[in-house]
C-alpha cells in the first residue's frame, strides 16, 4: 500500500492537524473497562488470580510465577555464543552511557549562612515490565534493568509474560540476569502491572513501574498511577512510531528500510516522511513497494502503512517545525549536514543523525534507552534515564546570622499570605517575641 503524499503548503491547519494524527489508541471504554477487571482481581484474590488470568490470557497452568534461580542460570545456556555476546554488548554499551546519568549532589550558600542541598536517593522499590507480545524483548529488558541497577534500588522486580509451556523466554532471563536483574515473575499483561502495583503473596508492591506493552498493559499503568494506593509509571505510552527529515542528498533506499523497520513494530503504528525534494519522495514509494515484498512482517508493514504519510516541505526549516509539532518516538535526520538542525529540534523521544544511523542502533545497542515517550508525549516527557530511578530531596541547615538576613524578608512574605504563624517560627527564634 503507497503512502498517502501531501504538499504541506497546501494543507489548511485542519488538514494539517489531521495528517499528523496518530491513529487511535487501543485506549477505548472496553479496554481500560478490562483493565479495571483485571486490577479488581488481582486486588481481590492476588495469586490465584494471577495464575487464572494467565491460565486464561496466555495458556500455561502456572503453579508459582517466581522463575528459579536455576531457571535464570540455564538460560544463557540455551543460547548460542553469538546471542550471548551481542546480549553482553548491548549491556556494556547501555551501562557507559547511562553511568554518567547518575545524579551529583548539589550545595548552595545562598546568602551567608544559609546552606541548601539537593540529595538524590534511588527508589525503595521499583517493577521492570518486558513485553513478549508478538516476539520477546530481550533488549526491553537491558534498557529496563541497566539504569535501575546503575541508580542502585535495592528492590528490582521482573514481570514478563510466559511461554505456551509455562517458561520466560530464555533471552530475557539472560538479558536480564547478566544486566543485573534476579527476581524475575513469568506474569505478563494488565494482571502483572497489577500485581507490582499493589502486591500479592509472591510477588511484592514496588513504588513505581517502568517498561512498554499492549493496550491493557498501557491501560492498566495508567489506572493505577491515578490510585494513591498503586504505584507511580514511568510514562504515558501509545503505538511506536518514527519520522524522517531527508533532503535530496539522502538515500531512498535507506529511509523506506527505515519506515518499515518501525512500521512492522506493530499496525497501529505510525510512521511520518518529511522530505524537500518531490524526487526523493517518489523513490521511497518505489523503494518501499520492493522492500515490502521481502519483509517477513509484511502484512503489519503494510496496516501501519495504510495510517502513515509524506508530507512535502517548502525547506527543511519548515521540516523541523512540523516534526516538533509532531512530537516523533524516533527523529531520524538524513540530510546533508544533519547536526545542523539539532539546535532548533526540540520535541523528540530520541533522534538519529546521518545516513548510518538508523533507528535500529538506539533500539538495541548504541547506548542510549529506547523506551521513550510515543503518541506526542515526546514534547512534555523525557526518554528513559537514571534520573526517572531516583527521587531528589532538598536540605537546607541555618545559622542564626543567616536566619537573621532572612527574617525580614520572611515576615514581608508572610504578612502578604496573611500566615502570622510562619512569622512568629522566625521571630521567636530571634528573640523578637510572638
Amino acid at each position: 500500500m503507497p503512502i498517502t503524499m501531501h504538499h504541506w503548503s497546501e494543507l489548511d491547519d485542519a488538514a494539517r492537524e489531521d495528517v499528523l494524527r496518530r491513529p487511535d489508541a487501543s485506549q477505548d471504554a472496553s479496554v481500560r473497562e478490562d483493565a479495571h477487571v483485571i486490577i479488581d482481581a488481582v486486588r481481590r484474590d492476588g495469586d490465584k488470580a494471577v495464575r487464572e488470568l494467565t491460565h486464561r490470557f496466555d495458556g500455561p497452568d502456572i503453579v508459582a510465577s517466581k522463575v528459579s534461580a536455576a531457571e535464570i542460570a540455564a538460560a544463557s545456556e540455551r543460547l548460542t555464543e553469538s546471542q550471548i555476546s551481542a546480549i553482553d554488548f548491548a549491556i556494556d554499551n547501555v551501562r557507559k552511557f547511562h553511568l554518567p546519568q547518575r545524579t551529583r549532589p548539589l550545595f548552595v550558600e545562598t546568602v551567608p549562612g544559609v546552606q541548601c542541598e539537593r540529595l538524590a536517593h534511588a527508589l525503595d522499590s521499583v517493577g521492570l515490565y518486558v513485553p513478549a507480545g508478538t516476539a520477546p524483548l530481550p533488549s526491553a529488558a537491558i534498557m529496563l534493568a541497566v539504569p535501575a541497577v546503575i541508580a542502585n534500588c535495592p528492590k528490582i522486580v521482573l514481570c514478563t509474560p510466559p511461554a505456551a509451556d509455562g517458561n520466560a523466554d530464555p533471552a530475557v532471563l539472560a538479558a536480564a540476569s547478566r544486566a543485573g536483574v534476579s527476581e524475575i515473575y513469568a506474569v505478563g499483561g494488565a494482571q502483572a502491572i497489577a500485581a507490582m502495583a499493589y502486591g500479592t503473596e509472591s510477588i511484592p508492591k514496588v513504588l513505581k513501574i517502568f517498561g512498554p506493552g499492549n493496550a491493557f498493559v498501557t491501560a492498566a499503568k495508567s489506572i493505577v498511577s491515578t490510585d494513591p494506593m498503586g504505584a507511580a509509571i514511568d510514562m504515558p505510552a501509545g503505538p511506536s512510531e518514527v519520522l524522517v527529515i531527508a533532503d535530496a542528498s539522502a538515500s531512498a533506499e535507506f529511509i523506506a528500510a527505515d519506515l518499515l523497520s518501525q512500521a512492522e513494530h506493530g499496525s497501529d503504528s505510525q510512521v511520518i516522511f518529511i522530505c524537500v525534494d518531490v524526487v526523493l519522495a517518489d523513490a521511497v514509494q518505489v523503494e518501499l513497494k520492493r522492500q515490502l515484498m521481502e519483509l517477513p512482517r509484511a502484512g503489519i508493514a503494510n496496516a501501519a502503512l495504510g495510517h502513515s504519510s509524506i508530507l512535502i516541505a517548502d525547506g527543511l526549516q519548515s521540516a523541523v517545525e512540523i516534526s516538533n509539532r509532531y512530537a516523533p518516538e524516533h527523529l531520524i535526520v538524513q540530510t546533508e549536514n544533519p547536526r545542523s538542525l539539532l539546535p532548533s529540534i526540540r520535541n523528540a523521544g530520541s533522534v538519529f543523525l546521518g545516513q548510518w544511523t538508523p533507528e535500529s542502533v538506539g533500539d538495541y545497542c548504541s547506548g542510549t534507552n529506547h523506551v521513550l515517550p510515543t503518541y506526542g508525549y515526546a514534547s512534555t516527557y523525557s526518554g528513559l534515564g537514571v534520573e526517572q530511578f531516583m527521587r531528589c530531596m532538598t536540605v537546607q541547615e541555618v545559622s542564626r546570622d543567616g536566619l537573621q538576613r532572612l527574617a525580614p524578608a520572611i515576615s514581608c512574605l508572610a504578612e502578604m499570605e496573611g500566615l502570622d504563624g510562619h512569622a512568629a517560627a522566625v521571630r521567636r527564634r530571634l528573640g523578637a517575641g510572638p
